[in-house]
């Protein structure tokens, strides 16, 4: 065989593959994604009951070999998605490039740290792919949208963010000087931590104010919790009010993956390849 009939072959092993594991819209694409998917929560169930002690003693050894098996599996086909994608650097730091890794990663750490291998249940995220099997693609667009709200206000929420932890440390200061002499208020950091669960109205009642100064500071911090709340709401509403809407498919690049494309899109709108 010449050269490059061995080249077009290869491609045509990767295209074939990239159709199979990548794209929803193909028979073949559709049935990988929901055995992948069952798959998924089967392995997630298996960790779940191994966190059972009593459902541990009596089939520890059978959930342990499932576990492997279930890793080795999902290794395998971290692999082949690597394999076929035209730039696997790129996957690998996609959001699912780095869902897939975290996926096989704790059964392998837990030759060093057992208890690690519970941390395998972040493999859940996975039966994200859902969405591209049921064609539920507005509701990926319209993650999308959400994350490009949070994107577009993380400045805003940042600077939110230091103005309530200013506002803390004040409280806390505050609720110390006050509250010094009794009650468990016995420190600054202490304090500081009664402030944080006081504005935002969780409330746990370890520790509370004895005299009526602190008490009064009590009740204003937690009417101020209330409308503390609503400020990041309201930031990123309105840049949900100014995101871009249209319609995406569910068709994925074949050079970086990346989906959520126009549905008339020609090319990669992150990478430029052909679609």
């Amino acid at each position: 065989m010449s050269a490059t009939n061995k080249n077009k072959s290869g491609r045509e092993w990767r295209e074939v593959l990239f159709e199979v594991i990548f794209e929803a819209d193909t028979p073949a694409g559709k049935w990988f994604d929901i055995v992948l998917i069952i798959t998924i929560l089967l392995s997630v169930m298996t960790v779940m009951l191994d966190s059972v002690s009593g459902i541990r003693e009596k089939h520890g050894q059978l959930l342990s070999s499932a576990e492997w098996f279930f890793t080795i599996l999902f290794t395998i086909e971290y692999i082949l998605r690597l394999l076929c994608v035209g730039r696997p650097v790129r996957y690998a730091v996609s959001f699912f490039g780095i869902v897939d890794l975290l996926a096989i990663l704790p059964t392998y750490m837990s030759l060093l740290l057992p208890s690690s291998r519970y941390l395998a249940v972040v493999r859940v995220l996975r039966v994200l792919r859902i969405f591209r099997v049921l064609k539920l693609g507005h509701h990926t667009k319209e993650a999308a949208m959400l994350r490009k709200a949070l994107y577009a206000s993380r400045r805003k929420i940042l600077v939110f963010l230091f103005a309530v932890l200013t506002l803390v440390v004040i409280i806390g200061s505050l609720i110390y000087v006050i509250e010094a002499q009794k009650g468990d208020f016995t420190s600054i950091p202490r304090s500081v931590y009664w402030a944080v669960v006081t504005l935002t109205t969780v409330g746990y009642g370890d520790i509370s104010p004895q005299t009526a100064p602190g008490q009064f500071l009590a009740a204003i911090v937690m009417i101020l919790g209330y409308s503390i709340i609503a400020v990041p709401t309201g930031i990123v509403t309105a840049e949900l009010s100014v995101a871009h809407k249209g319609q995406s498919n569910t068709q994925a690049c074949p050079d970086c993956s990346a989906e959520g494309h126009d549905s008339d899109a020609r090319y990669c709108k992150f990478c430029g390849a052909k679609l």
